[in-house]
């Protein structure tokens, strides 16, 4: 008996090792996964902001996917947030400060939408301004997970990313079927008067961040000059710009999501409860994808990755046809279930996909300016999506759909799908092996 160790450290190497894909457990750790399952949480609002556009203001498609689209401008301009991060410290802090200021601004616009928001353009506001403390946080956040991750063995490559995705994903797991209970029983203000409250819950952890406060050597190499230095230095490297190039080019093919959402709730009549399930049947999709890449793909190539990945996400995209066009029902297959069946596959493959793009945007980024830089990758990913709604805006016009004419969604299902493999012609832009960058330790 006396050889026998103690169950307890047992525990903590199975915690270690099975829950935190072999991350160390510590109050920061949980800080910045409570972050991110917050941000998986705000998912709560998605299905309430969509049917109080829809049905509140009466925005037809083609004004939803714009306004969609001015939405995620934050998430464009995410460089500017990590700049100031990295460039301006708030009461002696790069970090803790701004994760605090940005869970009280997402909730002031979550209560503005509960209650004084009655027009399309206020509505724009109050969702832009949300959309922008997420985006906040997100940077924030990122720059401490890229700035830790930076330290992984070849053996753990990925794994903190996709512990923190995971988080996220079980935070909007949670929330899921929620989002259409809820509409269910209470009005889309009181949705969004609930979503308020979590943006506090990051205001709350953001002191468990480990950050040291600065001091006037540490002001010296964080001033403007050298972070605009170490961006220009960095940018110009064809191993960074390459492949930044074609993370916007993946992302800025047309989509037809808006078109779809209007086509399942006033053609299918496909009910908010019912969309809450889709919704837990994506999120739980998520969940597998991080789980797939963790344990078996990770060590892929990111040209075979995606490669096999876009080609395997066109074809299965070209399935929603067979609900646009009522062949499931040919078929025997109810439109609920194959809806559900549909939107499981396509998003596990699609987080399968996003996972490689994390684990190369974190070994672009240079000492010193990791949320800049980060961030500035992300945001030309955001940009990508913002010209993905944009042209998928113009094709809704161009093909005459609205929220009652869906005769040509056939076709715009085809053509967003077929742009898909656009990327393909730029795969070699992508890294083929180990990715050589040069980073200057003085300018």
């Amino acid at each position: 008996m006396l050889n026998d160790s103690p169950p307890l450290p047992k525990f903590k190497d199975l915690l270690t090792q099975k829950i935190f894909l072999g991350n160390k457990p510590s109050a920061e750790l949980i800080a910045i996964l409570t972050i991110y399952f917050v941000q998986g949480i705000l998912a709560l609002s998605r299905l309430a902001v969509s049917f109080f556009l829809k049905d509140e203001l009466l925005l037809s498609p083609v004004q939803m996917s714009v306004i969609m689209g001015i939405c995620s401008i934050p998430w464009m301009i995410k460089p500017l947030y990590g700049f100031i991060s990295d460039s301006l410290p708030l009461f002696g802090y790069h970090r803790k400060p701004y994760i605090v200021l940005s869970g009280i601004l997402g909730c002031t616009a979550w209560v503005c939408l509960g209650t004084v928001v009655h027009t399309s353009t206020t509505a724009t506001i109050m969702i832009v301004l949300s959309s922008l403390s997420v985006a906040i946080s997100d940077v924030i956040v990122d720059s401490i997970v890229v700035e830790r991750a930076r330290s992984e063995s070849e053996a753990k490559i990925g794994s903190l990313q996709s512990l923190c995705w995971g988080s996220s994903a079980i935070g909007g797991l949670c929330t899921a079927y929620l989002s259409g209970l809820l509409l269910e029983y209470f009005t889309n203000r009181i949705v969004f008067l609930i979503t308020a409250l979590f943006p506090l819950m990051i205001s709350s952890v953001a002191w468990l961040i480990s950050e040291k406060p600065i001091n006037k050597d540490d002001k010296k190499s964080n001033n403007t000059k050298y972070q605009l230095g170490q961006i220009r230095q960095a940018i110009t490297q064809k191993a960074i710009w390459l492949p930044t190039a074609f993370i916007f080019v993946w992302h800025a093919t047309p989509n037809a999501e808006s078109a779809f959402f209007y086509f399942t709730t006033n053609e299918l009549q496909f009910q908010p409860e019912f969309l809450g399930r889709v919704r837990l049947v994506t999120s739980l999709a998520s969940l597998i994808g991080v789980w797939a890449f963790q344990r078996y793909l990770k060590t892929i190539p990111f040209r075979i990755m995606f490669s096999w990945g876009i080609f395997l996400s066109t074809a299965l995209g070209m399935t929603t046809l067979l609900l646009v066009t009522h062949t499931n029902r040919l078929l025997g297959i109810d439109d609920h279930w194959f809806s559900l069946g549909d939107s499981l596959i396509i998003t596990v493959i699609g987080q399968v996909l996003f996972m490689p793009i994390l684990v190369l945007s974190t070994k672009l980024c240079p000492p010193g300016i990791e949320a800049t830089f980060f961030a500035l990758i992300m945001s030309v990913f955001n940009l990508g999506g913002t010209v993905s709604y944009a042209l998928g805006s113009i094709m809704m016009k161009w093909l005459g759909i609205t929220e009652h004419q869906f005769d040509s969604l056939w076709l715009l299902i085809i053509i967003t799908n077929c742009s898909s493999l656009i990327p393909i012609f730029f795969i070699n832009w992508l890294p083929d092996a180990k990715i050589e960058i040069e980073h200057s330790q003085s300018m």
